[in-house]
């Protein structure tokens, strides 16, 4: 007998805006992303800037997260994302600020690059249009401009790709290899789609051990943790479900103890998932394997393990992983998924402060 996930009329009835079709148009929207970005004109830097900032909310700044990642290990430059309406005071004349709003309209991200623009910063504005893309033209700053019309979570490509891209032109990045990592994206969707069968499919595994229970996502490593934020908030924003991440080693110097009491806080069961590489230190591995056995049967363990053999291929692998994993589990929950009706009452009530 086959799951109600291996159903597609189950998994969209409830998702009138398509969430499932952009999700598997997800490798298609990364190449679209990367003709836009070649085709901007972008001079290199004339010298090693001190710090390239991004900032952004939410999903708008989520492209920000991986591009740190390939900064730390690759770039020439520390890289940092800022999620808040100013900038570090340290940010100045001779570095970079890509100021990232899908909509172009966040009253933080305007905000930042005011600052920026005062602060001397080279900005660059990554956005579909709105305030952000008319204030970057009209000042003279490089604008990739993106298709719009997708909620900021579901454009991944379109805010991250530019971002490298630029990167790339201002010779702080080493060039990445797109093709390898689209097309591994490309074989994910045929797993990981609604007609690969449960039984097969391990996205949607995944969503019925997360039904109705709490989990923590946890990451193998800085990266893998910078993963496991972006698995957070789609689990927030497509299921309507809470979950929270950390990342190993720091969480074995405080989360840990906070396993001993967890099965008297009312949660009728806890999900463990770990996010890893597959190539981790015999030391990060043992470090999870000890974790899972102290916390014992609290949590329920499960493992996700990236694909592909360069960095930029493994993050978005297991980002693409939750993508899937958090529509299945929307629609398990019989939730739109892309209904964002509590943060769009939030932005209509700080409207009138």
């Amino acid at each position: 007998m086959s799951h109600q996930l291996d159903d597609r009329a189950y998994v969209t009835r409830l998702d009138p805006h398509g969430m499932l079709k952009r999700t598997e148009d997800f490798p298609k929207q990364c190449r679209e992303a990367l003709e836009i970005a070649r085709g901007v004109d972008l001079k290199p830097a004339p010298h090693r800037p001190s710090v390239v900032v991004l900032t952004g909310m939410g999903g708008s700044a989520a492209g920000g997260d991986f591009a740190r990642c390939l900064f730390d290990d690759q770039a020439a430059a520390p890289f940092i994302v800022n999620r808040d309406y100013k900038l570090p005071s340290y940010v100045g004349v001779g570095d970079y600020v890509f100021c990232a709003s899908y909509s172009g309209n966040t009253e933080e991200t305007l905000q930042a690059y005011a600052t920026a623009k005062k602060a001397g910063a080279k900005v660059i504005a990554v956005t579909s249009g709105g305030k952000l893309a008319e204030l970057a033209a009209t000042d003279g700053y490089t604008v990739y401009k993106i298709p719009g019309g997708w909620p900021p979570r579901t454009a991944l490509g379109y805010m991250l790709i530019p971002v490298l891209v630029a990167s790339e032109a201002l010779g702080i990045l080493p060039k990445q290899d797109y093709e390898k990592a689209f097309a591994l994206l490309e074989q994910c969707t045929k797993d990981w789609t609604v007609e690969t069968a449960f039984e097969q499919n391990p996205t949607k595994q995944l969503a019925q051990a997360l039904y109705g229970n709490l989990a923590v996502i946890y990451g193998l490593g800085p990266w893998q943790g910078a993963i496991a934020g972006r698995w957070k908030g789609q689990i927030n924003e497509n299921a309507k479900n809470l979950a929270f991440p950390n990342s190993y080693p720091e969480l074995n110097h405080n989360e840990i103890l906070g396993w001993v009491g967890a099965g008297k806080q009312g949660v009728a069961k806890w999900l463990m998932v770990t996010l890893e590489d597959g190539t981790e230190s015999a030391k990060m591995k043992a470090r999870a394997q000890i974790t899972e056995r102290l916390v014992g049967a609290t949590a329920e363990p499960h493992h996700v393990q990236a694909l592909g053999d360069t960095l930029l291929s493994k993050m978005l692998s297991l980002t693409y992983f939750a993508d899937f994993t958090s529509i299945y589990l929307a629609a398990l929950n019989g939730v739109d998924p892309e209904n964002i009706d509590s943060i769009d009452t939030l932005k209509e009530e700080l409207s009138k402060v």
